[in-house]
């Protein structure tokens, strides 16, 4: 060692170039450094990238079997929309049908309604008709016996002839009434 000494002593001395001794002592110590860090930390450096490296790929698997689920569903979803479309159009064609015919049979219904006031107007009509006539029957035949009374200046009370000649003389009038029409 004193020959190194020595020797390092006689030659100029670079200050870029540590001495050999320190240099020596540096490597031995830099390789029982990396070969403790080779030994120990370096497999567990290996195991954390190697289970990040596994969690990156489960987790890009998991992420392309979601997008195909959602994928899926989505079909799912756009197939139960368009049966949804079509059950909607199907359901506003029927009640559209419903509703025409509804119509249909509410203005039948009006009609026969329609049908049957004017019916029954014209029964009452000539009810009222027949009523008005017997009455005016009556009426005018009273006055008629009571003219021709006065005219032939003797009463002409009996009701059954009275009657008979009134239903006689009126028959005739609607006679030749019906005649001229």
């Amino acid at each position: 060692m004193i020959s190194l000494v020595h020797l390092a002593a006689e030659e100029p001395q670079n200050p870029l170039l540590p001495p050999y001794p320190e240099l020596i002592v540096g490597l031995v110590a830099f390789l029982i450094v990396f070969g403790v860090l080779a030994k120990k930390l370096l497999p567990n450096i290996n195991k954390v990238l190697e289970e990040r490296r596994e969690a990156i790929e489960g987790g890009i698997e998991k992420a392309e079997a979601a997008q195909t689920e959602a994928q899926s569903v989505l079909e799912q979803y756009k197939a139960q929309l368009a049966e949804a479309r079509h059950e909607a159009a199907r359901l506003r064609q029927e009640a559209l049908e419903q509703g025409t015919a509804l119509k249909e049979e509410l203005r039948a219904e009006g009609q026969r309604q329609r049908e049957e006031i004017i019916a029954a107007g014209h029964a009452q009509i000539e009810a009222d008709r027949k009523a008005a006539s017997q009455a005016l029957r009556q009426d005018v035949g009273k006055l008629a016996t009571d003219l021709a009374g006065k005219l032939v200046g003797e009463s002409l009370e009996d009701h059954a002839r009275q009657s008979r000649t009134i239903d006689r003389f009126l028959d005739e009038l609607e006679a030749k009434a019906e005649a001229a029409r």
